[in-house]
């Protein structure tokens, strides 16, 4: 049970950088800090993330730790990503390679009227996990999220909950 919140903190910043690539082109931001809230099989775990584009590139650069509730404090967690920009349909693709055995793909799409949808794949430590995210910006600088990811092995049904700042 220690791999919930690390599962839907990768699946965030996943979500997070794909999105922040994008960001010339279809107004995602990819600079930003977050506070999560994570909840699987009566399990609460809390996380701070953050990401952030290096200089003008479409690198991508982001860590992530949790804060508390059942998991406990300390799993951290960081990776490199690589932004591909409008990949297919407007949408935002990244890569990524991260620590403990991460690999992950993010798609993330502005879908106009404030709203942002992501999916993403991640394979942690061997183990399968897919995430759906519909986010709302409530201003340039505040995004709340909502998140879904699922695992193939040692974690099943984390829904989670996100405020970000956009920097």
């Amino acid at each position: 049970m220690k791999h919930i919140l690390p599962i839907l903190t990768i699946t965030t910043l996943a979500a997070a950088a794909s999105a922040q690539s994008a960001a010339a082109a279809s107004g995602l931001s990819y600079n930003r800090v977050g506070l999560g809230y994570a909840r699987s099989n009566g399990l609460d775990g809390y996380a701070l993330s953050a990401s952030a584009l290096i200089g003008s590139s479409n690198f991508l650069v982001s860590a992530a730790t949790t804060v508390g509730g059942d998991v406990g404090n300390g799993t951290d967690e960081v990776s490199l990503g690589y932004v591909f920009k409008n990949v297919a349909l407007g949408a935002d693709a990244t890569l990524s390679v991260g620590s403990n055995e991460t690999y992950g793909l993010n798609v993330r799409k502005d879908l106009g009227s404030n709203i942002e949808v992501a999916a993403a794949y991640t394979r942690v430590s061997g183990s399968n996990v897919w995430g759906a995210e519909l986010a709302y910006n409530v201003s340039k600088q505040i995004q709340l999220a909502i998140g879904y990811a699922d695992s193939s092995d040692f974690v099943k049904g984390v829904t989670s909950f996100e405020a970000r700042y956009n920097f």
